[in-house]
């Protein structure tokens, strides 16, 4: 199995935060990345309270790069819209080590098609759900998922606390419900 010892957490809004101590409380090295320093600031005041309580580590980055220099597994928290999520799928696989696993919570975006536009798409995993902590989530599967790669996720979310199972990435459902005569 792969081993994931340290989390990339790219975003720090309200699911960023969250996801980041949890991943902390459950003993990894995680580094929490924001462009906006009030963002990092509000985190590093939330967990100021609770730092106690983590086994793992937890730090500040100010850059993408700085985030993944030595992330096993990175997950970003940018909005589910398709540039966004090209444009950071697009940094973290230039920055990060080839090793790093992308994960991405989406509920309207296929991950083969994300990870088609990567180095590393045999490491690349989408998050249906409403958020990847909560008891709906399912880890999407793309066409060219490695299956080691897919038991480190599994692995990780056991280890949060979390059962997930693991579904085959669908084609987004935007276009596809809608009624005939509205296409």
């Amino acid at each position: 199995m792969i081993p994931v010892e340290a989390i990339a957490v790219i975003g720090a809004g309200t699911a960023g935060r969250a996801f980041a101590l949890a991943c902390a409380r459950a003993g990894y090295r995680v580094a929490l990345e924001d462009v906006m320093p009030e963002k990092l600031r509000r985190a590093q005041d939330e967990y100021s309270v609770v730092a106690g309580a983590m086994t793992g580590s937890l730090r500040y980055a100010t850059t993408v790069e700085g985030a993944v220099e030595d992330a096993d597994l990175a997950v970003d928290f940018v909005p589910d819209e398709l540039e966004s999520k090209l444009e950071i799928f697009s940094l973290l696989d230039r920055m990060a080590p080839p090793r790093t696993i992308l994960v991405t919570p989406t509920n309207a975006l296929s991950i083969t098609d994300l990870a088609s536009c990567t180095y590393r798409a045999d490491r690349c995993v989408g998050v249906r759900g409403t958020f990847p902590l909560a008891g709906d989530a399912a880890l999407m599967r793309s066409k060219f998922l490695n299956d080691e790669v897919e038991a480190a996720v599994i692995e990780v979310w056991n280890r949060l606390g979390v059962s997930v199972p693991v579904v085959e990435d669908v084609e987004p459902m935007l276009v596809k419900n809608l009624p005939e005569q509205r296409r």
